[in-house]
């Protein structure tokens, strides 16, 4: 029975025999390729290396995109220093005809982290009452509690103003699902205008825990 040359075998043989550039071509057609490994001038030589071009002198490194440049701890503070202290506006609960008049008034802002701490009265139609809240510097998000146990205007203990626009715009949030809530529009004002009338004392204040 003949017997069956190995492929390695029958690649020698064809190298003994062809001319040098035909081996060649098979050594880097075959599994011999890796037996005998070629020279670099067999493709043409290496392609030379380009190094990436350099900033010019002075020029300022472009940031990767991935790199967050908004600071809310800086912003936090800027705004307990610069948020005006009087802000006026109107109340009105969902379902009803008519609005309330607001009118708040900040006394301390404080910054914590990335928080603003803000404390406050706040009159809504004929009700007085003291405020606490905390305003995320990096979401503009309010949260703002009445800190007594009256009621007025569908504004009941236990609820608390939040928005996603700062001071601006906040909607009330009440503690049982059967109230509708309400929306709170204020604005800034540089100095109480003339006819506003001034804050009456606030009522008994209620802890918060």
């Amino acid at each position: 029975m003949p017997t069956v040359a190995s492929p390695a075998a029958v690649a020698r043989r064809l190298l003994a025999v062809l001319p040098p550039l035909g081996a060649a071509a098979l050594v880097c057609a075959g599994r011999v390729a890796a037996q005998v490994p070629l020279g670099s001038d067999a493709f043409g030589g290496f392609l030379p290396f380009t190094p990436p071009g350099a900033a010019a002198p002075g020029a300022a490194m472009p940031l990767p995109e991935s790199v967050e440049t908004f600071d809310p701890v800086a912003r936090a503070q800027l705004l307990a220093r610069d948020l005006p202290p009087l802000w006026v506006g109107t109340y009105q609960a969902f379902g009803a005809a008519q609005s309330q008049p607001v009118q708040l008034r900040l006394t301390a802002t404080r910054s914590i982290g990335q928080m603003v701490d803000l404390r406050g009265e706040m009159r809504i139609g004929e009700l007085v009452t003291a405020v606490q809240g905390n305003l995320n510097a990096r979401s503009d998000q309010l949260d703002l509690l009445l800190l007594n146990r009256q009621s007025a205007a569908g504004l009941e203990p236990g609820g608390v103003f939040t928005g996603l626009q700062g001071l601006s715009l906040s909607g009330w949030q009440a503690a049982r699902l059967t109230n509708p809530g309400g929306r709170l529009d204020l604005q800034p004002v540089e100095r109480a205008q003339p006819g506003m009338p001034a804050l009456a004392p606030a009522a008994p204040v209620r802890g918060l825990w």
